[in-house]
């Protein structure tokens, strides 16, 4: 007689998000539900930006559950919500932020020209041309220029100081991350951070530089990220206060 064999239990597939459209206060919100089998309470979840809501529920609790829950916490979304205005302001005579510092915008009415910083009355303006429903675009493409100029500059400093080579810089509009590090040497950073103050970018170039060395997030690492940039502290404070806000601007 063979001994009988024992099996291991087939592991359950996880269960595909569900997504669907919550109205909040007549504004409405794409959610995502998942379930997970580690859950034991219900966790809702605002998306940096303030455009997403994401739900985790423990695996199996029934629907009628997860309505209780959103009807319950109806009011305590559209606190949290305020606070990311659903007007850009991406229009002639808005403002928007450039290196920590409020811009005027003024569209200039001609459909050529340069997106570019001038002085008005002494005042900083950014100067916008082409059509009006291209104003936010037109913007946001500037920023990402100014991004690059920036953040390149400032990684190739970090990077002479504790020679570490970079593979290469990208531009990218995460909304879960400010920048990220590849072990191949790959930076890649949110062009949304040239809306920081200057020492808050120092700061993200410096924290993607610092992974070229240490690919994690302990001890090692934050002492050379804090080596790199003295002022590290504020900078994170600065980034978890206002960062949000940055996500929540619609260029489109």
């Amino acid at each position: 007689m063979f001994p009988l064999l024992k099996t291991r239990p087939k592991a359950r597939k996880p269960a595909p998000p569900e997504t669907r459209t919550l109205d909040v206060a007549g504004r409405l919100m794409p959610l995502t539900i998942k379930q997970h089998d580690q859950a034991t309470r219900i966790t809702l979840r605002i998306e940096p930006g303030g455009r997403a809501l994401k739900m985790t529920v423990p695996r199996g609790l029934a629907a009628r559950e997860v309505n209780a829950f959103l009807d319950r916490h109806q009011g305590w979304l559209l606190t949290k919500l305020a606070k990311f205005s659903t007007d850009t302001g991406l229009r002639d005579g808005g403002k928007i932020l450039l290196r920590g510092v409020s811009h005027h915008i003024v569209h200039t009415g001609s459909l050529r020209g340069l997106t570019e910083v001038v002085s008005l009355d002494g005042s900083p303006v950014l100067s916008v041309s082409g059509m009006p429903e291209h104003v936010g675009r037109r913007i946001a493409a500037f920023l990402k220029k100014e991004a690059r100029a920036d953040l390149e500059r400032l990684s190739a400093a970090h990077a002479a100081t504790i020679r570490a080579p970079i593979r290469s810089i990208s531009m990218k509009d995460t909304r879960s991350r400010w920048g990220s590090c590849s072990s191949e040497g790959n930076l890649s950073f949110s062009w949304r951070i040239i809306m920081a103050p200057p020492s808050v970018i120092d700061y993200l170039a410096a924290h993607e530089v610092a992974h070229l060395k240490e690919m994690n997030h302990g001890p090692r690492f934050w002492a050379l990220c804090k080596k790199l940039c003295p002022g590290m502290e504020e900078a994170k404070s600065w980034l978890k206060r206002h960062g949000s806000q940055l996500h929540a601007i619609d260029f489109d």
